[in-house]
């Protein structure tokens, strides 16, 4: 995504043009998918490829609400809060649209002082899946395909979400917006300020599209033969989002399921699997396509284990409902929107998975890891998928996902496959830190409770 004024070739007269406010901002990426980081003016840039940038290595540890939990990890007060090298990734960097001219962000992995990559960086985490493949021969080629919603900027007044006045009649929306291009129409300018910026990025964005909630969008990244590239790809695409909603005064949320009454909002993964040759080792030609189904009995069968990875907070599981386009069944199916994995295509280049599980709100990085540990599952044996799915024809008692975070962070902390993945490290303080999550918001009493039950009982 590099651009051609970000190489070294074009470095020295970009900071000639740049405005004396330009800046780097490197980026980690933690826990939650959360970006944090430090900004550098632009002159002192050196220090950034000298690995010189440091920041706690508990940065990447926060939870949700930013408390570094030294009860639960372990590795910030206890340690000293030792610091972490920033290791800038090169390959990510990318200009920074909305920032003075000339500024740049670059995403970065976290070292231990000693030089090995911490255990607790999503970015490692995937680098570590990454080489499975390689050691393999392999190459998986990824795209994502990211929901959110855009709403009015005044809900921290109002404590709830409202979709944006140019889709609203008389305090109602106007209805539901799926392939509505009147509705694209009426936020032709922010998507054109997303477009811009992504294009200025070099982000790979493809097809954008209205879908059913008000004010609810897609936007489409092209396939990468770079698993790492196709994370970063996304999350850099929220973060775009993001600051073109605050261009236009509005914002831009990946919260999973923001309105009860409205379509949740999903982040779908396509990945297919390339050999030395380039050949693409899931195409079926025109015969039975048992690779892709080994794969998909892969993911089904770690999918219970994955699925706080794919659902990482309390209202993730919101959107699992039935009778939505959201899966809550771990089934598959020959293009079937409906099913947990979707196989779009099983013959010629095109051949690939579709991993429809994941909210918008799931960490990119730790979910291609969660997908590709499963893939690999399916590659390394002969794995049988069960029953097809098929409108009109679906298989009786299939195995479910949970409606309910606790159950899913307690299945994440029992996993050998997550222990294997992600590591025994990573897998207690992920689970540990969202099993405090899960307790705050089981001990929280809402207003439903209150409106529906005070009165009455």
């Amino acid at each position: 995504m590099t651009n051609d004024s970000m190489t070294d070739g074009g470095q020295a007269q970009a900071e000639d043009t740049a405005s004396p406010e330009a800046r780097i901002e490197v980026l980690l990426v933690g826990m939650n998918g959360d970006l944090r980081g430090k900004m550098i003016p632009l002159k002192a840039e050196d220090k950034v490829w000298k690995n010189t940038v440091r920041l706690p290595s508990s940065t990447q540890s926060l939870d949700i609400w930013g408390d570094d939990n030294d009860d639960i990890t372990q590795i910030s007060l206890t340690l000293g809060d030792p610091d972490g090298i920033c290791v800038p990734d090169r390959n990510s960097l990318a200009a920074l649209p909305w920032g003075p001219k000339g500024s740049k962000q670059v995403l970065a992995t976290m070292h231990r002082l000693s030089g090995e990559p911490h255990e607790i960086c999503p970015r490692a985490i995937l680098t570590r899946v990454l080489e499975r493949f390689k050691e393999r021969g392999l190459t998986p080629v990824v795209a994502t395909e990211l929901e959110f919603y855009v709403i009015e900027p005044d809900f921290r007044e109002t404590g709830k979400p409202m979709p944006p006045k140019a889709l609203v009649m008389n305090g109602e929306v106007e209805g539901f917006q799926l392939y509505d291009m009147r509705a694209t129409a009426a936020m032709e300018d922010y998507l054109d300020t997303v477009r811009r910026f992504c294009n200025d990025m070099g982000l790979p964005a493809d097809a954008t599209t209205a879908e059913f909630g008000p004010g609810q969008f897609e936007v489409n990244l092209l396939h990468r033969p770079d698993a790492m590239a196709a994370a970063d790809d996304c999350i850099y695409l929220k973060r775009v989002v993001d600051f073109a909603a605050r261009r236009h005064g509005l914002k831009a949320t990946c919260m999973a399921k923001p309105y009860g009454d409205q379509a949740g909002s999903g982040l779908h993964v396509h990945a297919s699997i390339i050999d030395r040759d380039g050949n693409n080792i899931l195409d079926a030609r025109d015969g039975d396509p048992l690779k892709l189904k080994s794969i998909t009995a892969g993911m089904l069968q770690t999918m219970q284990a994955a699925q706080l990875v794919f659902a990482p907070f309390a209202n993730s599981y919101r959107r699992f409902q039935p009778g939505s386009f959201a899966p809550d069944k771990i089934d598959w199916g020959f293009g079937h929107r409906g099913t947990a994995i979707r196989i779009p295509d099983s013959s010629g280049p095109a051949a690939r998975i579709e991993h429809r599980v994941a909210g918008a709100d799931a960490n990119p990085h730790l979910l291609l890891a969660a997908i590709l540990g499963g893939i690999l599952l399916g590659l390394d044996e002969t794995l049988d998928p069960g029953p097809v799915t098929a409108p009109g024809s679906e298989p009786g008692n299939p195995d479910v996902l949970t409606h309910d975070f606790l159950t899913a962070v307690d299945r994440f902390r029992a996993s050998d496959f997550i222990r294997d993945l992600f590591g025994a490290e990573y897998q207690r303080i992920y689970g540990d830190t969202k099993r405090k999550e899960a307790m705050t918001f089981l001990r929280t009493v809402s207003s439903f409770d209150y409106q529906t039950y005070l009165p009455r009982i």
